[in-house]
């Protein structure tokens, strides 16, 4: 049986959360891991499959994506207010873009969630509960793919592919004195923090050091269960309403033919006209 969605904390109030087909599927993971690569993999995978398929991500609403660039580029703000920022991106999207696509039936793909939020908010300094509380409106995701990766080797890789920059290497806190000793430093913080997260909401873990083909598979393999147990019951539900549909027509029909039958009976029994006799002129 497919289970109702739910919020994380108080949720909006204004939003009912009732009769939401779709399934929200979170990919989570450090700085550099891989994630938008394999939410744009599984994307086209589901979409030749049939499902409608929309993706979202972390500072990426029409209302606050400005804002938020323009903030950080000026580095202006405590770890609070940023919370702030990050929770109204969070608000406008979940209102505008993920609640109806679920409301659609789609399939939701989260690059980055509120753990993200929760992890790299508690490095900074802020109460847990608090950034916990922040963000109690979201919805709680059908499954969380965790991108599970060392310290060392999510190094190299960044280095190798886009370069380690100033927010991802957490200079904003003075962990190192350059950029790749705060980025293993902070990155090494937000891994422990997700590891924690891990085994209290249960993610899914995917060991993100393997080759990208093998990632994307086990990705997969986490999400179909997942799929399949949305599209059995929407099947399920078709074919009964199919059924009942059949068993309608089937009744109408019988009842046809029970009332032609009945009229011809009666036809039947009615006595046979008498004809007058001709008369002769």
């Amino acid at each position: 049986m497919q289970s109702e969605k739910h919020y994380f904390g108080e949720g909006l109030p204004y939003q009912s959360l009732k009769g939401l087909k779709g399934k929200l599927i979170a990919i989570e993971g450090p700085d550099g891991v891989g994630r938008s690569t394999h939410i744009e993999s599984i994307q086209e995978w589901l979409e030749v499959q049939g499902y409608g398929v929309l993706t979202t991500g972390w500072t990426r609403s029409d209302l606050m994506a400005k804002t938020i660039a323009s903030a950080k580029q000026g580095n202006i703000l405590d770890p609070w207010s940023y919370s702030l920022l990050y929770a109204t991106d969070f608000a406008d999207r979940l209102e505008h873009q993920i609640i109806p696509a679920l409301r659609s039936g789609f399939v939701v793909l989260s690059d980055r969630y509120i753990y993200t939020a929760f992890a790299r908010n508690v490095v900074r300094g802020c109460d847990r509960q608090w950034i916990r509380d922040v963000f109690g409106f979201a919805i709680v995701p059908d499954l969380v793919c965790y991108l599970r990766i060392d310290v060392d080797t999510l190094a190299l890789r960044v280095i190798e592919s886009k370069g380690i920059t100033y927010w991802e290497s957490g200079m904003d806190m003075r962990l190192g004195a350059d950029l790749y000793d705060s980025f293993k430093k902070y990155q090494g913080m937000i891994i422990e923090e997700f590891d924690k997260m891990a085994e209290e909401f249960s993610f899914q873990i995917v060991d993100a050091r393997r080759p990208p083909e093998e990632i994307q598979e086990a990705l997969r393999a986490r999400i179909l269960p997942i799929l399949k147990e949305g599209r059995t019951k929407r099947i399920s539900k078709a074919a009964a309403e199919k059924a009942a549909a059949e068993k309608a027509t089937e009744q109408a029909a019988e009842k046809g033919s029970e009332k032609a039958a009945e009229k011809a009976v009666e036809k039947a029994s009615e006595p046979a006209p008498v004809k007058e006799p001709a008369t002769t002129g």
